[in-house]
């Protein structure tokens, strides 16, 4: 062979650069099933009068997509390109119709219509897009669109971001009968192969079908029962969702698990996998602990006997569930109609009358036990949740209002009025203690006399003018009392965050001192302490046992104390039962109760 001939040769073996770009361009396309199900062709033909002179390829609505035979483009930039074009079949741009002379979609069309395919690549990336289109888009449809830029202009950034440069990138065209009898519907089709793409993925993502091999698994009842919540019923979808059922045989056999119990802390639901219920029993048992969860009843409960508690919520809840027909109840569990229609507190007032008979019923976690639990069970990964109030605030209040807009039914009064109670937070620990202070400890009064010039009389020597002052009977009655835990078993950090807090809200109010008394196995008086040495310069003497009662009783004899004058005991929990004869408050930290059942406000630092 002449040496010519092997150039030629070699040339010929070689691959064109963009066309082999192309190709792969291509191949990630029809990877999408959405738009691979649309039955578009390919037209890169050098001769091709509809292929753009400009850009990389336009598509008519004969769902033919004329690609520019030569220009060169990344394959991930062909890939976004081609997508655009499908879409814009897809979404209906360029409808096939027999008719003959189409008008053809003015400049405010083509630029809207081409903004809403970019937004919608933006969160279904195919590829992507060339680094001269803008990274953001308006809201609105194409309709919206168009008309806003018929009244203010196209703004230069949306002018040309098709993909046929300056000119066109959607032709109407007319179907042909060689193209086929039927005319096709661009637009449905693409809906149904969006529709299965969805479907699938939310298949694989529930477990419900292998990741690799795309066939379906065979789910576990639990499973099947908390994707019915997500796929079918909307008023506790969302819980469904952010929750995980553990199903640990070894786990249960370890916590004394009976059936099911829920920790609201880690969004667990853990279940017995050895027990055997039919599908609609979980529904009902699944439903059971994502209301415990949502409703909070485990922090709900305050100083009340925590089983006796749980099995109050149980009642509750099992009947709301058998009114709204959710499942089927198993046997066993709690439910009398004669508790329909109370609060979890009024029920658990009727029941603690009889402890003998209670003691021996049974939650789903078994007999004597609570299925509330509070920290998460250890067995790997759990999912602590930033704002636990939040997730299930929203979840539930969510569900409520689609169940609602839904028509899906009527739903238990007693549920109704939980869920909106969560519509409204409570109000943060740090300005409910604020209101107490503006309710229970005066503001001082300040008095004027000319017996004390006031600071200005310098200024104006020849107009007197009266003082500002507070009188010591005033400064007397302006004040309050913290009887502080110093016991070894409260944290430094609540410490200082308890007494920051108090001493910002006495300075606010310009109350001159506090008068404090640490205790833990006895008394330590500090005396009257000023606001701004409260929580700085304070020595906490103590760290020893909790008794409290002493320190309480030092004040209430104190003669120099004044009678009226409020407590404030910071304590963590752990104390005795305390008496107090004047108006008082409790501070403790989130998630503890007081061992007796208090008869002031009770404010949880979060």
């Amino acid at each position: 062979m002449s040496r010519g001939g092997k150039a030629r040769a070699k040339t010929a073996a070689k691959p064109d650069p963009a066309t082999q770009a192309f190709a792969e361009g291509l191949a990630l396309v029809k990877q999408n099933p959405a738009l691979g199900a649309l039955d578009a062709t390919i037209c890169r033909e050098a001769d091709c009068p509809q292929s753009p002179a400009q850009g990389l390829a336009a598509v008519t609505s004969n769902g033919v997509v004329h690609v520019h035979p030569t220009r060169r483009a990344e394959p991930r930039t062909w890939a976004w390109t081609l997508a655009h074009a499908l879409l814009h079949l897809g979404f209906g741009h360029v409808p096939a119709a027999p008719d003959d002379n189409r008008t053809q979609p003015d400049p405010y069309d083509l630029a809207a219509r081409c903004a809403v395919v970019n937004r919608f690549l933006l969160t279904f990336p195919v590829g992507r897009a060339p680094d001269d289109l803008p990274a953001e888009y308006p809201g609105g449809d194409e309709d919206e669109l168009a008309a806003r830029w018929r009244r203010d202009g196209i703004p230069a950034a949306y002018e040309h971001c098709g993909t046929a440069g300056h000119g066109p990138d959607q032709l109407l065209t007319t179907w042909r009968a060689w193209r086929g009898t039927a005319v096709p519907d661009w637009q449905t089709v693409f809906a149904a192969a969006l529709t299965r793409s969805v479907s699938a993925a939310m298949d694989v993502a529930g477990g419900r079908r292998d990741r690799t091999t795309g066939e379906r698994v065979e789910q576990r009842p639990w499973d099947r029962a908390l994707n019915w919540f997500v796929s079918s019923y909307p008023l506790l979808g969302g819980l469904g969702a952010g929750l995980t059922v553990v199903a640990d045989a070894e786990l249960a056999r370890a916590q004394d698990i009976a059936v099911a119990a829920v920790s609201a802390t880690a969004g667990e639901i853990y279940v017995n996998p050895l027990r055997t219920f039919e599908d609609d029993e979980w529904r009902f048992i699944l439903a059971h602990e994502m209301l415990h969860a949502a409703l909070r009843h485990g922090e709900r409960r305050g100083g009340r006997d925590p089983y006796l508690h749980n099995v109050a919520a149980d009642y509750v809840v099992n009947d709301w569930l058998v009114q709204m027909r959710i499942g089927s109840m198993p046997e066993g569990l709690l439910h009398d109609p004669a508790l329909r229609g109370l609060s979890v507190e009024e029920v658990y007032d009727r029941i603690a009358t009889d402890l003998r008979r209670m003691r021996r019923l049974a939650t789903l976690r078994g007999k004597g036990k609570g299925d509330i639990l509070g920290e998460p069970l250890a067995h790997g990964a759990g999912r602590p949740y930033a704002d636990l109030d939040d997730f299930y605030r929203r979840g539930l209040v969510q569900g409520f209002d689609l169940h609602v807009q839904g028509g899906r039914g009527l739903l238990p009064a007693g549920l109704v009025q939980e869920i909106r109670a969560l519509a409204h937070p409570p109000v943060p620990w740090d300005a409910r203690l604020a209101r107490w202070f503006d309710e229970y400890v005066p503001r001082p009064e300040a008095v004027r006399s000319y017996a004390r010039p006031a600071r200005r009389q310098a200024s104006t020597p020849d107009i007197p003018r009266a003082g500002r002052y507070h009188p010591p009977e005033e400064t007397a009655r302006c004040t309050f009392g913290v009887v502080l835990d110093t016991s070894g078993s409260m944290n430094a950090a609540l410490l200082g965050k308890a007494l920051g807090a108090i001493a910002s809200y006495a300075e606010a109010r310009d109350v001159p001192a506090a008068r404090v008394v640490f205790c833990d196995a006895a008394p330590y008086d500090a005396g009257y302490v000023p606001p701004t040495e409260i929580a700085g310069r304070v020595r906490v003497r103590g760290r020893g046992g909790t008794v409290l009662q002493p320190g309480i009783d030092l004040l209430q004899r104190a003669e120099d104390f004044p009678p009226a004058a409020p407590l404030l005991v910071i304590t963590d929990g752990w104390c005795d039962t305390l008496r107090i004869r004047r108006d008082h408050a409790y501070l403790i930290p989130q998630g503890a109760c007081l061992p007796f059942t208090p008869r002031g406000p009770v404010f949880r630092l979060a």
